[in-house]
């Protein structure tokens, strides 16, 4: 499965956004390829990003898009930029108290690598219109979900055209294979007052997750275990010494069985649990090989496998719909 494991939420479909793929621009100058190779109108200090905030990224004076703030040393770097308002697209629970302690307010709007729905993008653009800013909109690594999300409240609200926010996915780094976000952002039009007004204004810290979705998020954390143990030479990470390589191989199993079992998966396609339990019997073989001591190449090889699952997965079920 490939670094972020099946994110929360991503085998969960929401209508109302194209999912056909976005054209690349067209190398002759007509007049489309001019505007779409158009740089979206950002600050000269676009470039936000800091150790503690990766991947950060200045759309306007209004609107910053990032990775996850992990720790106190994010949220005073997020505090010294002056935000107010925390905005996650994350599935997991944001840090609300962090957040509190530096009289900022969390939004929790998770969404998934498919797409951002009308309904949400309607929801974001009044969050980002009615509460107090700078607001820092993050995903989890901060290049895919948060830049689509960003752009796409940007366009609703007639700050950034369709064609200024594709551009700014593309300088953020936002990979081409989530063509459901590409194609949220290229049809993205102005909204008017009123259909903002009408959206939601209650703004929830934390939407907890359940079933599938809380499974596939617990599955996400493991496999960045994973994926450091693996980095450490199949060994305790040293910036990470509670780590247990069998027990988060354990984990990712279970977890992947219990995302298998849950309704929504056959919902979502009659595949999709048998691919599911594929992955947890590849992860179940990595934890044996761990435990019974395997040469570092052949965990690298098992691991691979189960990387080798998620891409597929990702490509079938998560990435286009």
């Amino acid at each position: 499965m490939s670094n972020r494991l099946l994110r929360v939420g991503a085998l969960l479909a929401l209508a109302g956004c194209a999912s056909e793929p976005v054209a690349p621009v067209p190398a002759a100058p007509t007049t489309a390829a001019r505007e779409l190779a158009t740089p979206a109108p950002v600050r000269s200090d676009d470039h936000a990003a800091t150790p503690a905030l990766p991947n950060a990224r200045r759309l306007d004076d209004t609107i910053v898009s990032g990775g996850v703030p992990a720790g106190d040393a994010a949220f005073d770097a997020l505090e010294a930029m002056g935000v107010r308002t925390i905005i996650s697209v994350d599935g997991a629970p944001p840090d609300v108290a962090r957040a509190e302690a530096r009289g900022m307010r969390y939004v929790h709007i998770p969404i998934t690598y498919a797409q951002v729905s009308p309904a949400q993008t309607l929801e974001l653009a009044r969050a980002v219109r009615d509460l107090p800013g700078p607001v820092y909109i993050h995903c989890h690594h901060g290049k895919h979900r948060s830049p689509a999300v960003s752009a796409a409240a940007a366009i609703a609200l007639g700050r950034l055209t369709a064609a200024q926010g594709v551009a700014f996915l593309r300088e953020a780094g936002t990979a081409p294979t989530y063509e459901g976000l590409y194609a949220c952002v290229a049809g993205g039009r102005p909204v008017e007052a009123s259909a903002i007004d009408g959206a939601p204004a209650d703004f929830p810290s934390l939407r907890q997750p359940t079933g599938l979705v809380a499974a596939m998020v617990d599955a996400d954390e493991a496999f960045d275990h994973i994926d450091a143990i693996r980095a450490a030479g199949w060994d305790v990470p040293d910036d990470h010494p509670d780590l247990v390589p069998a027990a988060e191989a354990g984990r990712l199993a279970d977890d992947l069985r219990l995302g298998a079992d849950d309704p929504r998966a056959a919902a979502r396609s009659p595949e999709l649990p048998t691919r599911l339990r594929a992955a947890a019997e590849e992860a179940t073989a990595l934890e044996e090989a761990i435990v019974a001591g395997a040469p570092a190449a052949d965990l690298a090889k098992r691991f691979a496998t189960v990387k080798r699952s998620c891409t597929e997965c990702h490509t079938k079920w998560r990435n286009r719909r």
